[in-house]
């Protein structure tokens, strides 16, 4: 059988945007923290090409804002270029209203700087699900094509583990979710697509995972990472939760090792052409 292409996607924001810090940094002191989401995304862009792989850079329209060459170096790339919301706030801390002026601003901005269409987007942390009913038809009247958006796992942070684990058309014709990869075990949804899971578990298990769906499904799976992942020498930020600190601060060390064993151990590439089918609505 043909190798499976899975699809290569980075949150772009800086690691004081985190959901884990919002009770200790809030965004009106954003500003004040030395930022290093260039340097960080830049590191992620010599590692995507080395390795002549293709992503999603979902990148926060306030990083935009400040930083649009970062911007304009994922689209000289050859990456596909699509929106994390304008100001990293949780979808379901927002009514439709907000939400679509949120969106729509970091849309505009996004096609301003790179010069290409936006049809993609993910929320803040996951944050589509049963108490945002509204946000699928939000999103396709403003023009985005699919949402990569839902968890199909339980978690305390985020997770929908009802939802389906493979893409759906969850109402307004021509927009598709396509959820992040969970592999069904001992009666649960494990994730399998990054993020702190990546550094928290050993890489070959993690690597097992993502195959065994691969495997399993016939399909292809989503991984997701942040720059701040590959930067050990942040600040330390002060007042956070024990959980927190291990959340965030976990083996920052070994995710750009890891990540060059992954992209050599899979194939990847952008989400608009990983998922093409699904976004024309073909199923």
């Amino acid at each position: 059988m043909p190798r499976i292409i899975n699809a290569m996607t980075v949150d772009v924001e800086d690691y004081f945007q985190v959901e884990a810090f919002a009770g200790v940094v809030p965004p009106a002191d954003w500003d004040s923290f030395p930022s290093r989401v260039a340097a960080n995304t830049d590191l992620l862009l010599a590692r995507f090409e080395e390795a002549g792989v293709k992503a999603t850079f979902f990148t926060l329209g306030w990083v935009a804002e400040r930083h649009p060459d970062i911007v304009r170096r994922i689209v000289a790339g050859g990456h596909e270029l699509a929106s994390h919301g304008y100001a990293h706030q949780r979808v379901s801390r927002q009514d439709a209203a907000i939400f679509r002026a949120d969106i729509s601003r970091a849309k505009a901005l996004l096609e301003d700087i790179g010069g290409v269409p936006v049809i993609g987007y993910r929320a803040p942390t996951f944050s589509i699900g049963a108490a945002t009913p509204w946000a699928s038809d939000v999103l396709a009247e403003t023009g985005h094509r699919y949402s990569s958006s839902v968890y199909p796992v339980k978690h305390d942070l985020y997770g929908a583990p009802d939802a389906p684990r493979l893409p759906y058309f969850p109402g307004p014709a021509g927009f598709c979710e396509l959820p992040m990869t969970a592999l069904p075990m001992l009666g649960r949804n494990m994730p399998c697509s990054g993020g702190g899971f990546f550094r928290l578990l050993p890489y070959a298990l993690f690597r097992l995972g993502l195959g065994g769906f691969n495997g399993a499904e016939g399909k292809p799976g989503i991984f997701y990472t942040h720059p701040w992942e590959f930067d050990p020498g942040q600040p330390r930020v002060a007042g956070l939760s024990r959980l927190s600190r291990f959340r965030h601060y976990l083996n920052l060390d070994k995710t750009e090792p890891r990540l060059v064993r992954l992209l050599g151990d899979f194939a990847w590439d952008r989400m608009d052409r990983v998922f093409a089918s699904a976004i024309a609505g073909q199923g």
